[in-house]
């Protein structure tokens, strides 16, 4: 399935016991349309206030439906901040996690010197002048393979520090600034982490080389801040072309 999500109302993607999480959520719709527990596995677990435009999940079940049945049977059973978008059957091999090849996200940043109001929570906010060029120029030194030790979240799990960044671009939009970054894979807060450096070096508090001289130190009290959730899209998953995962053609505009 693919899913959309406004994360503000959420303590993140996976279940927690202590708090609303969409994957509980979801469960619990899809379990109504399936007469059983439903357990989903996802392309990339986002935290606390993080939406999704088209989240990848996968489910077993020995339920029959069609996929129109699946997709408008949860959606009546979900709140109106979640939505499926699609559903597919797929082979026992399909893994939502582990067969993605790259993951994309967004980070949108509102830069004006007025707070949000019609976007609050769908937009990080910058109130310093942000120089996209020096942005840039600081982000292309972060492409490629690279050991992300102080770009990740002090608490961050994963085994390996190592991801390899395809693509991250920027752009501005009137007065938006918009962040997009694939990879193979994140880290804890990798996303907010990065994009709060070169808010930093964007705003003219550091030069362009501080994103590579962090990444080289590899440690995580050497950086800067940690951006906030606000703004932040998980995008898309993208696949192997034999698992005919739906993709979507380009991405409008968000806010």
């Amino acid at each position: 399935m693919g899913i959309e999500y406004d994360g503000s109302a959420y303590c993140g993607w996976q279940y927690q016991d202590h708090c609303r999480s969409v994957q509980a959520t979801v469960e619990t719709a899809l379990a109504k349309v399936a007469n059983e527990n439903i357990r989903l596995h996802c392309a990339g677990r986002t935290d606390a206030g993080v939406h999704a435009l088209c989240q990848v999940v996968h489910f077993d079940t020995t339920a029959q439906r069609d996929m129109r049945g699946w997709v408008f049977g949860c959606n009546a059973n979900l709140p109106n901040n979640v939505a499926v978008l699609w559903a597919k059957e797929v082979p026992e091999t399909f893994h939502a996690r582990y067969a993605a090849e790259r993951r994309a996200y967004r980070y949108i940043i509102l830069n004006r010197p007025i707070r949000p109001g019609l976007q609050t929570r769908r937009v990080s906010w910058e109130y310093r002048p942000l120089d996209v060029a020096r942005m840039q120029a600081a982000a292309k030194d972060l492409l490629g393979e690279h050991d992300f030790s102080a770009y990740r979240a002090q608490a961050c799990q994963a085994k390996s520090p190592v991801r390899t960044i395809h693509r991250l671009e920027l752009h501005r939009a009137g007065d938006q600034v918009i962040l997009d970054i694939d990879a193979n894979g994140f880290l804890h807060h990798m996303v907010r982490n990065i994009a709060g450096v070169l808010m930093d070096i964007g705003a003219g508090e550091q030069l362009p080389q501080w994103a590579k001289e962090i990444l080289e130190c590899r440690n995580r009290s050497q950086a800067g801040m940690t951006a906030p959730a606000d703004g932040l899209y998980f995008m898309t998953a993208y696949y192997p072309v034999h698992f005919a995962i739906p993709q979507m053609e380009s991405f409008a505009p968000l806010c």
